[in-house]
């Protein structure tokens, strides 16, 4: 038992520093975006994803400037990220009486299909061994999802100052951002066949 307390220990005092407290920060706006989002609070609810997204920009710059990267930090930052921008996008594809849904559910889909995908393979990938970084049509992706994300709180602005148009400017991002997620998708599952075939893993042509 005092050695189980002590490898707790040893576990806090390895992990505690600033980029996992700001990971954590991030995973306890989450309830409170979904109370305030819930009573109506919609722009509260977006300073609240906002400043989340910014621990999630914070987090990883101090990580690598100082060198302070850990087991505990990869598997966390990722996975509370995901966390945050899931309840976002599903909160403003279902809305409620006081907001609106504005994100369409074939976009959810897709986004959540690639997610399913993206974590099974990485997951299978990491069994053998393998690891895909992320690349730089990733990042660009999920910034401009962040950054659709923000606009659909402003849909009923862009729809009364774009009236007449085919799609508001939103909407164009959040699509976007699913073709950029897309190409994204594709470029991890080209680069995971690569290492496997070089690996051996699977048959080289």
């Amino acid at each position: 038992k005092g050695e189980s307390t002590l490898n707790a220990k040893e576990y806090i005092k390895q992990n505690l520093n600033v980029p996992n407290v700001l990971t954590l920060i991030r995973l306890l706006l989450v309830p409170v975006y979904i109370a305030l989002f819930a009573c109506g609070q919609k722009y509260a609810a977006l300073i609240v994803f906002l400043v989340a997204s910014f621990t999630d920009l914070l987090d990883g710059r101090i990580a690598r400037k100082y060198n302070l990267i850990t087991d505990f930090g990869k598997l966390m930052d990722p996975f509370a990220d995901k966390v945050m921008v899931l309840t976002a996008m599903f909160s403003m594809a279902i809305g409620n009486g006081a907001i609106p849904p504005v994100i369409p559910w074939a976009a959810v889909v897709i986004l959540l299909l690639k997610e399913l995908v993206m974590i099974v393979g990485g997951m299978v990938m990491l069994k053998h061994g393998i690891v895909v970084y992320s690349s730089m049509i990733g990042k660009v992706a999920h910034c401009v999802f962040i950054a659709s994300l923000v606009a659909t709180y402003f849909h009923g602005w862009f729809a009364g100052v774009c009236a007449g148009w085919p799609m508001t400017p939103d909407l164009i991002l959040i699509w976007l951002a699913v073709c950029l997620t897309l190409c994204a998708l594709v470029f991890y599952v080209t680069d995971s066949v690569k290492k496997a075939r070089e690996m051996g893993i699977i048959g080289k042509k």
